[in-house]
């Protein structure tokens, strides 16, 4: 009983160091899906940069009002382009067929990537595009090598350039910065900040009972300590006569 009980306390306090592992080199994201301020900006840039492309179709436009604390009338004229119905998910602007015709392959669902991949890695990946000539699509990404997606918020960061060492006698890829004259419209901590908003939309739409879930967490633990120590007199109690 004791080894079990010690197997589910590690498993509760140990369980996000689990699911992190390998991410060594991944930035923080520091995701707060709680932060209505940021899921909206990120609901924003994300209608705005990565709609054109992709799908979030597991997704229903009226489960946002709620988590960004905006009415659906505020939903439909700032994040729906096109016709709305009731009950309609998020769908790319770009039809599949035509992304097959122009890409070999309909760009993926982002529905469930911030679960899939992390949220540490879609807000490292965010911050890993550089211009490479040598690349099909003229970008690349160090994070995610030959990746076959433009940096489409370039005119956010900028025109990053790879910073080349080398390594084993051959040069690689160890940094990339925003020379001078080829900065975006956002600074540097600007830019940082709208792809962690960003990230902490797709966070929410990977889970989007998150926030009720920590915040009932706390509730249940909080429960859990109070009926420990109750538990713990009314034991003393009944065995007080026979010690």
């Amino acid at each position: 009983m004791r080894k079990l009980a010690l197997i589910l306390f590690l498993g509760l306090f140990s369980g996000g160091a689990w699911s992190a592992g390998g991410s060594a080199d991944l930035m923080d994201a520091q995701v707060d899906v709680s932060n209505e301020a940021s899921l909206q900006r990120g609901a924003n840039l994300f209608a705005n940069n990565c709609m054109g492309c992709h799908s979030a179709k597991y997704v229903r436009w009226n489960a946002l009002p709620e988590a960004l604390g905006i009415p659906m009338t505020m939903v439909e004229e700032s994040l729906v382009y096109g016709s709305y119905t009731p009950g309609d998910t998020i769908n790319a602007a770009m039809r599949p067929e035509d992304a097959a015709d122009w890409f070999g392959a309909p760009p993926p669902d982002l529905s469930l990537t911030a679960r899939s991949r992390g949220a540490d890695w879609v807000y490292t990946y965010l911050n890993s595009f550089y211009q490479d000539p040598d690349a099909s699509i003229g970008w690349n990404n160090t994070l995610l090598a030959n990746s076959s997606m433009p940096h489409v918020l370039w005119r956010l960061q900028g025109v990053p350039e790879a910073r080349y060492e080398e390594s084993h006698g051959e040069l690689q890829v160890a940094g990339i910065r925003v020379p001078e004259g080829q900065q975006g419209i956002m600074t540097e901590d600007e830019y940082h900040q709208a792809t962690r908003d960003i990230t902490n939309f797709m966070a929410f739409m990977a889970e989007p009972v998150r926030a009720k879930r920590q915040e009932m967490g706390v509730w249940v633990i909080g429960f859990l300590v109070i009926f420990t120590v109750l538990a713990w007199f009314m034991k003393r109690e009944y065995w007080r006569d026979i010690h």
